[in-house]
């Protein structure tokens, strides 16, 4: 990404070499106590976060405490991160739920002396310990490239459907900065490499699946020549999906879905979702408690750190290798 520097596998696991033999010596250190506030508390993508992060902590002697709201939105993110501030974690990873709102509950926790790492989405620009601006006092941002990520939904809608056509974004809301960022991807790649695939106005659903289904339809509607949709999360993909379904459209209008929670999997292999882009939210979660750890202990860490994704579609779904990284809650 052009925004911010990302390290590949090869210095991430640089990083976890670093710390992880500290933690044969765990008994003898003090014991941290890591706070990971999640965008919210019920969706797969985040439990199995949770699962990585866990791992990470059981190597390392560390408590790890998860603790989000059950809905993504900032109105109930904060009361939650009060909370926990008011718990005095010595780290705290969180996915922040809007990148403008978020800046002054996390900078409490800053102005309280307790590090703050942003993992799967950020705050302000996502350019973190640069000296200037509001938001840049988190020490890293560990995610995917969400950009990249756009891009490569793009070139695989633009494949199904031929390299021409109408197709439009299902996205939550403005201000997200993963789906922001997605878009934005997306657009990129179909307007500099596909100039025969128009790219219809985004419809914005509330991160509801219901609104999602039928906005597909009304696109549809209007546009009868629609070829494909792409789902910029999970519940956007799952609605469109269902949209395509509803209006008799399987096959003919093309979704292609961010994230693989199981449900995704299921419309794979109906033919429902053609491509999902499965991020690796376990890496995620790992590599914010090795961060959060290896500065609490004296080490310096990355400003960021990127993970990657799989492809998943019909034909590699069953294959154990892929399937591994498949959303589980």
């Amino acid at each position: 990404m052009k925004r911010r520097s990302l390290l590949g596998a090869a210095a991430m696991a640089a990083l976890a070499a670093g710390v992880l033999p500290h933690a044969t010596f765990a008994q003898d250190q003090p014991q941290y106590t890591i706070a990971l506030v999640p965008g919210l508390t019920t969706d797969a993508f985040y439990i199995t976060m949770q699962r990585g992060a866990q791992a990470a902590a059981d190597a390392l002697g560390v408590e790890l405490v998860f603790q989000g709201a059950a809905d993504f939105n900032p109105v109930t993110q904060v009361p939650v991160l009060d909370a926990v501030i008011a718990r005095g974690p010595d780290a705290i990873l969180i996915a922040p739920t809007d990148k403008t709102q978020l800046v002054e509950p996390l900078r409490r926790a800053h102005d309280a002396g307790i590090p703050v790492i942003t993992v799967d989405t950020f705050i302000g620009t996502g350019v973190y310990q640069t000296g200037s601006g509001d938001a840049d006092f988190p020490l890293s941002y560990i995610a995917s490239d969400n950009v990249l990520g756009g891009r490569m939904a793009a070139r695989a809608l633009a494949e199904a459907i031929g390299g021409e056509g109408q197709v439009y974004v299902s996205n939550v809301n403005p201000g997200i900065s993963t789906t922001d960022q997605r878009e934005e991807g997306f657009k990129a790649e179909m307007a500099e490499n596909f100039p025969n695939v128009e790219v219809l106005e985004t419809q914005f659903n509330e991160n509801d699946a219901n609104n999602a289904a039928s906005q597909l339809q009304a696109v549809f509607a209007r546009n009868p020549n629609l070829k494909g949709v792409f789902g910029a999360n999970l519940f956007s993909a799952l609605g469109a999906a269902n949209g395509v379904q509803q209006a008799g459209q399987t096959g003919n209008v093309r979704v292609i879905a961010f994230d693989a929670p199981t449900s995704i999997v299921d419309n794979i292999n109906t033919g429902l979702v053609d491509v999902a882009i499965a991020q690796h939210p376990a890496e995620i979660g790992y590599y914010g408690v090795v961060s959060a750890y290896a500065h609490l202990t004296g080490q310096s860490i990355p400003t960021a750190i990127g993970t990657g994704f799989t492809v998943i579609n019909k034909d590699n779904v069953s294959d154990p290798e892929v399937a591994k990284f498949i959303y589980s809650d």
